[in-house]
């Protein structure tokens, strides 16, 4: 994101910590305790593949599996104590900030895990560019509340000039050190950590991200949930506090991706039904790559979205400008206005498909081979998207202005189960 404006303001606070990470000796290995975010893991075929790499496999402790919310939250509290105690997990030494990278082929992103000063949106210092759903944040809250600690970093963006100074000199002087830990994940992603503990490196670092505001890329909920937790706390405390990932997207852009949704109760038919003559319909030919080009395609004209679930690809497109006159709420940016998961959400589940915006009727899915291979298994809908470009993100986050809830995946997401935070260290 851009500097701050006004040179008296305050930009990005943030401090070194100690991480708490595995113990190398005490796991099958690092890359089998890692896990996707809590949000990112497609239960329940996904779940249990990451319980079974690893008995100390991080999703144990963010995904913990019980009957009840509540027994859910103290099974992680135990198993986090159980594992800091025997040893699986151990705090660093001295506090640091660490430098991550993950590197695939021709992506390489490199940042810095820290924690970060909490601000609310009207500080104009992190800035959220979607809506939350209440029920998360209480969820995630209650997770964070029993175990007290961080247990995965947001994913937060800014922008520099470009330049190899400030935090991105020290993280590229330091990605030329050898890491704390390398490994290699089943996507095919390397990680490597370092932690940085000297005091003039840490203080440039400080001193970069100080002129600096951030976009929330990835985390809009944990964000929201460190929010709350600030507020039972009186400040001054570690919650006061939030484990972030800085990534500066002027030298390391990233990927942005959209999130698709599947539909429990409405079957294909039905809702191609209900369309009428309100969008234009027409089947595409597959495989899903197939699809996902003509739904691309058919995006740079106008709001376009894939239904699938049925064994077909159903490309609808065109919506009725009378429909979207009444249907899309005024006194918005025109850019928020024409997002497709404006129309989606204000047009199509509000007003044609009539569907709430709630968990039993709404699956918010990453993956978009799961996501169909779920609607054809369980007779649902899957509602493919196109991913919104990063400029709008950006411009419409500088406006105030939030998205609908779960409209972008930015990525790479950094693997859960590296680096931890707890707030008794």
């Amino acid at each position: 994101m851009n500097t701050v404006g006004d040179a008296d303001a305050n930009g990005l606070e943030v401090r070194p910590f100690r991480g708490v990470r595995y113990v190398p000796e005490r796991v099958g290995s690092l890359a089998a305790v890692t896990s996707p975010p809590y949000d990112v893991v497609v239960r329940p075929d996904g779940l249990l593949h990451l319980e079974s790499a690893d008995p100390h496999n991080i999703v144990r402790l963010i995904l913990p599996q019980a009957t009840t919310p509540a027994a859910r939250n103290h099974q992680a509290a135990e198993t986090l104590g159980t594992w800091l105690g025997e040893g699986i997990l151990a705090p660093d030494t001295e506090p640091s900030l660490y430098v991550y990278e993950q590197h695939d082929g021709d992506i390489l992103q490199r940042g810095i895990i820290c924690t970060l000063r909490l601000s609310d949106a009207s500080e104009g210092i992190v800035l959220p560019h979607e809506d939350v759903m209440p029920h998360v944040v209480e969820d995630r809250a209650a997770l964070m509340r029993a175990t007290s600690a961080n247990l995965e970093p947001l994913l937060l963006t800014y922008r520099s000039d470009g330049d190899a100074t400030g935090a991105t000199a020290v993280i590229e002087r330091t990605a030329l050190r050898a890491p704390l830990l390398s490994t290699t994940t089943e996507d095919g992603f390397s990680h490597r950590l370092w932690s940085v503990t000297d005091p003039a490196e840490i203080a440039e670092i400080q001193s970069d991200l100080a002129r600096h505001q951030a976009l929330i890329a990835d985390g809009h909920h944990r964000w929201a949930t460190n929010l709350r937790l600030r507020a039972e706390h009186p400040s001054p405390s570690p919650w006061d506090h939030g484990l972030v990932l800085l990534v500066d997207t002027a030298r390391y852009p990233l990927r942005v991706r959209a999130i698709h949704r599947y539909l429990h109760r409405l079957p294909v038919a039905d809702a191609l039904a209900a369309l009428g003559d309100s969008f234009r319909v027409r089947t595409v030919e597959g495989p899903l790559g197939h699809a996902l080009d003509a739904l691309a395609e058919a995006a740079t004209k106008g709001n376009a979205f894939v239904l699938a679930g049925d064994g077909a690809f159903h490309l609808i497109e065109h919506p009725s400008p009378d429909l979207l006159a009444r249907t899309i709420p005024e006194g918005y940016p025109e850019a928020w206005r024409t997002l497709d998961a404006t129309v989606l959400h204000a047009t199509l589940l509000d007003h044609v498909w009539k569907i709430p915006d709630a968990p039993e009727h709404i699956a918010y899915i990453h993956d978009t081979a799961a996501t169909v291979e779920k609607a054809e298994r369980d007779g649902g809908t899957a509602v493919l998207m196109h991913p919104v470009r990063e400029e709008v993100v950006r411009d419409l986050a500088r406006q105030g202005v939030t998205m609908p809830r779960k409209s972008t995946s930015f990525g790479p997401k950094p693997a859960s189960g590296l680096v931890l935070r707890s707030l008794d260290f």
